[in-house]
């Protein structure tokens, strides 16, 4: 649920000194990039709720709210047995030093945090699919790794059979009671093979509803395919991640192996229900392809988002208070012929400004358990909002002035960098810091335009 490849193939953009295009700046994907001081979970439940409310940054007659899910944190040592697959593209576009070379490093990390009780195979495809390591347990890592540091690269891409071919191994290999798992690195130049995106989703959902689960790693520039990437994670009950260094390759394989391995909740959806005697006119920051109709919110059919062990998922709604003029049409909404739109008097009665309502299944669960939780905007200023809120408000806006957005208002870079910088908090591993410098060189770059 909490992919973040948008973020770091937009760094590796400015990096190489150009500004990204729009489409590829997923502005949910940049807020969830960064960590957020949410609580633990309590008692059985799988995540906390944490909903905050203050000003928008880039309309002050507009307010934001903040909703935060802290999956529960499970150590290392507790993770279930896993069952992992990987695949690896070994194609001829795969030879440069950012892209096969960073896999075998990357996954050399990953295969230092294993133990006897996983099982490692390994799938590579170029012109053909082959397995070049059987099943093989965690703690035979001069294996793994003398299997990995042997391959080369070259041929067309045979993608779609690469993957079938995995997902038979983990199949064959399935552990009931642990995690079971297909972690692809490519760079999503699929042309041999199952190339259309409705045949690789198809097999990749038919897989997930048998337990097993999709990784998707992004390495490489050039043709990459972040898009398609991002749909097969989606699709597969797993998360994305764009590798563009040995560092990311740590935060990702090593740092938060919990959610990047173990699925702790599976079609996790959210559902907010907004007071009408005190909201006019909201809507949902980022999250373009993973919305819902109202209808599916208790249809435990519809496949939805996941959960990893220790991740949090981060949304943001701007609304626009009753009594604040809009500037700029609303969407026309037509009387309804079959139902009462009228509001409630409780809702006039309520200081409740919304409800927050959270779905979701164990991993291998059928049916969806609910979680409900009220927001009261207590006319908190935004200068006295937490650091989370802030940090993600100025997130959400630098990737609004990215993205052109036609609601960015009065966004600028320099708000972004004022309210970064004063919500940066201790940053013991520099990722906020790493931003602000990123928002620094966007601004060098838009001024050179």
């Amino acid at each position: 649920m909490s992919d973040t490849a948008s973020y770091s193939n937009l760094r590796r953009f400015i990096t190489e000194g150009r500004l990204p295009p729009k489409d590829a700046v997923r502005i949910e994907e940049l807020i969830n990039y960064f960590t957020y001081n949410y609580p633990q979970p309590k008692g059985n439940n799988p995540f906390s709720i944490t909903t905050e409310i203050s000003d928008s940054p880039w309309n002050n007659q507009h307010q934001l709210v903040h909703i935060g899910i802290q999956g529960k944190d499970i150590v290392t040592e507790n993770l279930p047995p896993s069952n992992l697959v990987f695949l690896l593209d070994v194609s001829g576009s795969m030879k440069s030093p950012n892209k096969l070379r960073l896999i075998k490093s990357a996954f050399q990390l990953l295969v230092d945090e294993l133990t006897e009780k996983d099982t490692v195979s390994i799938v590579v495809y170029a012109g053909a699919a082959g397995v070049v390591l059987p099943p093989t347990k965690g703690n035979e890592k001069d294996k793994i790794l003398a299997t990995i540091n042997q391959l080369e690269a070259g041929g067309s891409t045979a993608g779609g059979q690469g993957i079938k071919l995995a997902y038979d191994l983990a199949k064959r290999f399935y552990q009931s009671s642990g995690n079971n798992r297909v972690i692809l690195a490519t760079d999503g130049d699929f042309n041999v093979g199952v190339s259309s995106d409705a045949e690789l989703v198809r097999m990749i959902e038919n897989y997930r509803d048998e337990g097993i689960f999709l990784t998707v790693l992004g390495f490489g520039t050039g043709n990459f395919k972040d898009g398609k990437m991002e749909q097969l994670a989606n699709k597969g009950n797993g998360n994305y991640a764009y590798i563009d260094s040995l560092l990311e390759a740590k935060k990702v394989l090593v740092t938060e192996i919990g959610g990047t391995l173990l699925t702790i909740a599976k079609d996790v959806k959210i559902q907010v229900e907004f007071n009408p005697a005190k909201v006019q006119a909201y809507r949902l920051i980022g999250y373009e392809n993973r919305l819902l109709r109202s209808q599916d919110f208790n249809d435990d059919r519809k496949d939805a988002g996941e959960l990893g062990a220790g991740h949090s998922v981060t949304a943001l709604y701007e609304i626009i208070p009753v009594g604040v003029s809009i500037n700029g049409k609303l969407p026309e909404v037509d009387e309804l012929r079959y139902q009462d739109n009228q509001v409630d008097q409780a809702a006039y009665n309520s200081d409740e400004l919304m409800l927050v309502k959270l779905r979701y299944k164990e991993p291998k669960g059928k049916t969806s358990k609910l979680i409900q939780q009220p927001l009261v905007d207590k006319g908190v200023s935004l200068n006295n909002a937490s650091n989370d809120f802030k940090f993600a408000a100025a997130v959400a806006e630098y990737g609004m002035i990215l993205r052109d957005s036609e609601y960015q208002g009065d966004a600028s870079l320099n708000k972004v960098l004022k309210l970064a910088n004063e919500s940066k908090g201790l940053d013991l591993e520099g990722y906020r810091s790493e931003f602000i410098n990123m928002v620094e060189s966007s601004q060098k770059l838009m001024d050179k335009k």
